[in-house]
């Protein structure tokens, strides 16, 4: 599969369909099940508050996921990234009711990095609960 966005219809500035994720903590569960991620901090509410945090929290790993979601879904190929990385700046705390917590993703494409290998720099923005969750959250993409 390649990419469905064309390097050639892409300037620096494009900004990538944003999208909102909802976490609860069924999805913590699920996912700690699917990664064998079972630290207590990620369903232990009692635990977590133990040892300094405000509630459960999300693994980071999810949060990470769930940001280039955005460039997935944007190039329709996941095997378009061909880099991606970021800093985990604040964690997603996910409450225990019917709402959990949501992440909030925007992505902008920051720079044409090679024309040969049609490859761009988009930079993504991950908020959950007015807080930006993840610093210098970038990826490398190779467009068709």
């Amino acid at each position: 599969m390649t990419a469905k966005i064309s390097y050639d219809d892409v300037e620096a500035g494009t900004e990538l369909p944003a999208q909102t994720f909802p976490v609860t903590r069924d999805t913590l569960v699920r996912y700690a099940g699917a990664s064998g991620d079972f630290n207590p901090i990620h369903w232990n509410e009692k635990f977590a508050k133990e040892v300094g945090l405000p509630d459960v929290i999300a693994h980071g790993m999810f949060t990470m996921a769930e940001a280039v979601r955005v460039v997935t879904d944007w190039t329709g190929d996941p095997g378009a990234v061909v880099e991606y990385g970021v800093r985990f700046t604040k964690p997603v705390v996910v409450p225990n009711d019917d709402e959990g917590a949501v992440i909030e993703v925007s992505g902008k494409v920051a720079a044409k990095l090679d024309d040969e290998a049609r490859t761009v720099r988009v930079d993504l923005t991950a908020t959950s609960a007015g807080q930006k969750v993840l610093g210098m959250s970038r990826a490398v993409v190779r467009l068709a």
